[in-house]
């Protein structure tokens, strides 16, 4: 394989559909794994200008006394507020984008020609403009409400507001290459990321097939 016949493919969808789970399907078939999310922690943390950025706009608020970033709490502020969360998506995107194209360049110089771009906020950072293909994690409202709760500490009415921000489901369906329902049968999400995976790799060796 030469260096540069890469696809991304974009991972995304509903908060609490199960999307890691699905990810590490993917990995497990060989493609090479880009977190937003860890990218996101890493570009928020001591003393880096995203940080100072957030700093500068939400306040001493979100400061711990260590001069770490209070997630909580911006959390709490973005998610009950439409405004303050595009300004926070403002701040933190370019500095998440950045960071994806670096780790692109690397994968596609190490030969990696399958890319998992494994992204909470796809759409709303405009990485969906730079991914071949996208995938979206779905599952039903009560379903991932359960497992918000469980896997994040929070009340109900802090799940649902994690929930309410995001983009409707008909968004994703209308906006994804490819859906994965994920209500609780590890069997059937297996099954359906496995078929996604297969058809991919179909999708890639046509694309760059010398035959």
């Amino acid at each position: 394989m030469n260096e540069g016949q890469v696809i991304v493919i974009g991972l995304t969808g509903q908060t609490g559909a199960g999307k890691s789970t699905v990810s590490g399907i993917f990995v497990r078939n060989g493609f090479a794994l880009i977190d937003a999310d860890k990218i996101a922690r890493d570009v928020e943390d001591v003393g880096t200008p995203c940080l100072e950025e957030l700093f500068e706009y939400f306040g001493d608020e979100i400061r711990n006394e260590d001069n770490s970033l209070n997630r909580k709490a911006l959390a709490k502020i973005a998610f009950t507020d439409k405004k303050k969360l595009e300004v926070l998506n403002s701040i933190v995107h370019p500095f998440i984008t950045a960071e994806i194209f670096a780790q692109m360049n690397q994968y596609s110089a190490e030969g990696y020609g399958l890319i998992l771009l494994d992204a909470p906020t796809l759409f709303e950072s405009k990485a969906s403009d730079f991914c071949d293909l996208i995938i979206s994690v779905l599952a039903e409202p009560e379903i991932r409400c359960e497992r918000i709760i469980q896997r994040d500490g929070l009340t109900k009415e802090s799940a649902c507001e994690r929930m309410n921000a995001q983009l409707p489901e008909e968004f994703f369906i209308q906006h994804s290459d490819y859906v994965v329902r994920n209500d609780g049968n590890l069997d059937s999400l297996f099954a359906q990321s496995e078929e996604i995976v297969d058809k991919i790799k179909i999708y890639y060796h046509k694309m760059f097939s010398t035959d």
